[in-house]
């Protein structure tokens, strides 16, 4: 089995937006791992139309040329870490659209979380789990939530996440669930195929 590949998902697009930040920290830290590839993902690069399709992607592929080359990126990776704000308890446009344009590419593929803002994005994280499963996608249970302290310790004050020791230590422990998953539904997934192309 080759290594698992991941995507850090920046999950907005706003001008002068905070989340590139979080997202080069937790590749910074990703990419010394060994048992895992890590690729960083910006939806700026995928300008998806809001979604008007006339049959859901669960049912036949979308048309639009740009979430066809966005349900490419997806079905080449093997596991999503989403680096994601709060917009009204809940995650960006963006990010919701960009989902509801794929379907079968995300199944069976684990998914972890780096929120920040208010709350550390918890409450939007906690909403991304649950349209995540719909998906038929697994969220781990550890994720980074950057609060207020932090957030504005970066923003402002010339600091570094890295200053903040339990940003550090959850960061670990998420990757390492991530990685645990990746591998085990990467090989459960490479089965299935199997199994499905000699019962064909």
């Amino acid at each position: 089995m080759s290594t698992p590949k991941i995507g850090i998902v920046i999950s907005t697009t706003r001008q002068g937006r905070f989340g590139d930040r979080p997202a080069q920290w937790i590749f910074d830290i990703a990419k010394q791992r060994h048992d895992l590839q890590f690729e960083l993902i910006d939806l700026r690069d995928y300008p998806i139309p809001m979604f008007d399709a006339p049959i859901a992607p669960a049912y036949a592929p979308i048309a639009n040329e740009e979430a066809q080359r966005w349900a490419k990126k997806v079905a080449e990776l093997d596991g999503f870490i989403f680096v994601t704000a709060e917009y009204n308890h809940s995650i960006p446009a963006v990010l919701k659209n960009t989902l509801d344009h794929v379907h079968h590419e995300w199944k069976h593929k684990p998914a972890a979380f780096v929120g920040y803002g208010g709350t550390g994005a918890a409450r939007a994280v906690e909403h991304l789990r649950s349209i995540l499963v719909e998906l038929a996608m697994v969220p781990t249970r550890f994720a980074v939530h950057i609060g207020m302290e932090p957030y504005l310790g970066v923003l402002r004050d010339g600091k570094s996440f890295n200053d903040y020791d339990f940003l550090k230590l959850t960061a670990g422990m998420m990757l390492d669930e991530l990685a645990w998953y990746a591998r085990t539904l990467k090989a459960g997934r490479e089965e299935s195929a199997v199994d499905e192309a000699v019962a064909a």
